[in-house]
Parts: C-alpha cells; structure tokens; sequence
C-alpha cells in the first residue's frame, strides 16, 4: 500500500494524546464486493434492499454488486458450476480493488455468491480481509456437503443462517466449522429461511428486529476482523 499522507486533523485517544489520523481510519473502511444468489442478479429487490443496508452495516467506502455472465445484460438461463463464476468474480474484485487501492477487501455473498466468495478466498494469492455468507448453500439437491471450499479458506468467515434454511442444516455446518482452521463465526436468524426471511415473529422480533441483529452482527464481526477495535 502507498504511504498515507498525514491528514491535517488527529483524533484524540481516551488519554488526550493523538492516535491515528482521519485520513488513516478512513483508509480502513473496506471495499465490499457483494455477489448475487443464483435466484436473481444484482438488480433483485433482495439484493439492492441489502446493498442498502450492508454500505450502513460495514462502513464500507463502497459496496460494490454485479452480474454474473450468465445473467448478465438481460440474460436469463440456468447458472453454471460455481467453479465457473470464479473468473468473472475474481474480475469484478480487482476493478473494486484498483479503484479503491489501498483498503481492505471483504467478499459478502448471497447463496451461490457467497459460495463463489469463498473459493475466491480460498486462494493462496488472493487477499481477502474477511468473508460474510448469508445464507452459505451447504447442501445441495444432489450430492454430499459443499464443505470443501470451506475447508480450503484463507480468510475468517461469518456465517447469517437461517434457522429453517434446509440448504444449510445448523448441525451440519456445526460439524464443518469444527473442521475449519481459520477463524469463523456463526449468527442465526430464527425462523429463517434461505433467504433470512422469517415466516411469522419469533420471540416478538419482527423481520426489521432479526436482520438489525444480523447487521450488527456482521458489523461486530468485521470490526474485529479488520482490526478496527
């Protein structure tokens, strides 16, 4: 990263002396890639709502969404294997990189987006700060647990997981983030679904109520990720 220049202000620290400068704490808001779910592309009403309140959540300096080629420009068909979307993905992150130099990188995936996320970040060469799935698809119509790209991980992760998501049985993830050697965090929306959506209040918490507590979970999450305690 290139030398900051030092800002003409400094914040006081709780003893009176100075600690960083604002240009310096302004320089550790992330950049936020935020990828799609195969069920919608980036325009979706989910999508952009969260976008919303994810650029509150994270402080982030951008949060950057887009479309995965098969649905992009007014496209429509089934999605490929998530293995495919990494190229396009890795290509979104480093416009959002260049255009943001400097800044820490979090990867936030909705479904398949945070599953591309993470093989993203499962790669020795990329340099992912933090990674956020809400709602990780661990388990697929066909086949066994999707747990090796979680596995693979090369930055911490936090998982926003609905309580009746069938895509992702808690106590199956359980046994998987027992397996995991990086540090990775878990947060339930009860009575959730995939997409975070509860079917009725649980516990007198409206959908407002459980997704703040999602937001400020995940924003807990990356201010200890980030070292911005």
């Amino acid at each position: 990263m290139a030398e900051l220049r030092p800002s003409k202000r400094a914040r006081e620290d709780d003893t009176g002396g100075v600690s960083e400068t604002e240009e310096q704490s302004s320089r550790r808001a992330p950049v936020v890639v935020f990828a799609h779910g195969a069920g919608g592309n980036s325009s979706h009403e989910w999508m952009v709502r969260w976008k919303e309140l994810l650029a509150s959540a994270t402080n982030a300096v951008e949060v950057v969404t887009f479309d995965y080629p098969y649905c992009a420009n007014g496209k429509r068909g089934p999605p490929p294997k998530a293995e495919k979307l990494v190229d396009s993905h890795i290509a979104e992150i480093e416009k959002a990189v260049e255009k943001h130099s400097g800044h820490p990188l979090v990867l936030i995936g909705k479904s398949m987006g945070s599953r591309v996320s993470c093989m993203v970040a499962g790669k020795k060469d990329t340099k992912v700060a933090a990674v956020v799935c809400l709602g990780y698809p661990l388990k697929g119509a066909k086949g066994p647990l999707r747990d090796t790209t979680l596995l693979e991980l090369q930055a911490p992760v936090l998982f926003v997981q609905g309580s009746k998501d069938n895509m992702c049985p808690l106590n199956e993830l359980e046994k998987v983030r027992k397996k995991m050697t990086l540090k990775n965090d878990l947060h339930v929306v009860e009575g959730g679904d995939h997409s975070l959506k509860q079917s009725k209040r649980v516990d007198g918490m409206t959908q407002d109520d459980a997704e703040k507590s999602a937001l400020d979970h995940i924003q807990r999450f990356l201010t200890r990720s980030l070292g911005m305690n």
